[in-house]
């Protein structure tokens, strides 16, 4: 097993990752996973503008002719030279499974497979085969901690020659590393916005970066809760005009859901009031939001949240097999979820 941790990566890129030729990027950081998926695929060698050197694929085209992945793979390109396959969109596709089994005892020697997916669990399928080879390198991506996420903000700020004050930079923190391509638009933001200016103060972050560390999803989570159609719709476009994942959105709002059942739980055990819940579990909700949740709390039931919870899984599942229906698969949930909260707001 070739396992490349996080902070691994950058030593792994520079010395090692030109010896080998299959790679299986994953995590639940799609931003990240695209992003070190492009780094990767730059130190293969292969012309990236070449339409004929680099082959890209969903893994529904895998799963949809069995024999794709390999003949792609061992096919030799029109003009001879090194090949890429570049899958995305992966999760645990049995034929895609398959096929890279196959790849991994016959390892290829004129191409380079490189596999996207998405939070891929310990024992699943497709971890398991790329975990088993020595011919696989298995790639991480989770959320940026806070030394990551220092070292970005510290990249980007090199690159424009300016600089940060303590408070700012912490401020600047607390507002990213749900998503690493969000929180890298956010930093490119606040860098162009004080291109004229040496230092950067609390008020340039306050003024121009966004909440990314939530990927900008308490918005339309507070929207879906709170039963507003038009708002969910408009807050749902901006997220997607900030290039940020609707998948994120999604996953985000079942984290909310979960969390209400805990809380509408433990009032119907204990027979208290939402706002006594909201003492020992919503400490970490902002003051701004706790309005919808305590509403929340008291319109909807523990097994109406359970069940509610379980579709939002079942989308998020649904979402990961078939990547090119993400987004209007999110949408479409998400808005069933927001006119279930109306009708619950109605009655209540």
């Amino acid at each position: 097993m070739v396992e490349v941790k996080s902070h691994e990566f950058e030593g792994f890129l520079a010395k090692s990752a030109r010896h080998y030729r299959m790679f299986v990027i994953y995590g639940p950081d799609r931003g990240l996973v695209a992003e070190r998926a492009s780094q990767v695929a730059k130190t293969t060698g292969v012309d990236l503008n070449d339409g004929f050197a680099l082959i890209r694929l969903d893994a529904s085209d895998v799963q949809s002719d069995p024999g794709r992945l390999i003949d792609e793979v061992n096919a030799f390109g029109l003009f001879g030279g090194e090949k890429l396959i570049w899958v995305r969109g992966a999760a645990n596709e049995k034929q895609l499974v398959d096929g890279l089994a196959h790849l991994a005892s016959h390892p290829p020697e004129g191409s380079h497979l490189l596999i996207e997916a998405g939070d891929l669990k310990k024992g699943s399928a497709l971890r398991k085969v790329a975990e088993g080879e020595r011919s696989v390198v298995c790639i991480a991506c989770y959320q940026d901690d806070a030394r990551a996420l220092n070292g970005l903000i510290d990249a980007e700020l090199a690159g424009a020659n300016l600089r940060i004050t303590p408070a700012a930079r912490e401020l600047l923190l607390e507002s990213i590393g749900g998503d690493r391509i969000a929180s890298r638009n956010e930093i490119q933001k606040l860098v162009l916005y004080c291109m004229k200016d040496e230092l950067i103060d609390e008020n340039h972050v306050l003024e121009i970066v966004g909440d990314a560390s939530a990927v900008s999803t308490d918005e339309v989570v507070d929207a879906v809760l709170s039963g507003d159609p038009d708002g969910f719709l408009h807050a749902v476009q901006k997220v997607i005009a900030s290039k940020t994942a609707v998948f994120l959105v999604l996953q985000g709002t079942m984290k909310q859901v979960q969390l209400l059942e805990t809380m509408r739980l433990e009032m119907e055990e204990r027979q208290q009031q939402a706002s006594q819940v909201m003492q020992t579990h919503g400490r970490g909700i902002h003051f701004k939001r706790k309005p919808v949740i305590e509403k929340a709390l008291r319109n909807w039931n523990s097994s109406d949240l359970a069940r509610e919870s379980a579709r939002l899984n079942a989308a998020i599942l649904q979402s990961r097999q078939n990547a090119q229906l993400e987004d209007n698969l999110a949408i479409q949930t998400l808005l069933a979820t927001t006119l279930q909260s109306a009708r619950r707001n109605r009655r209540g």
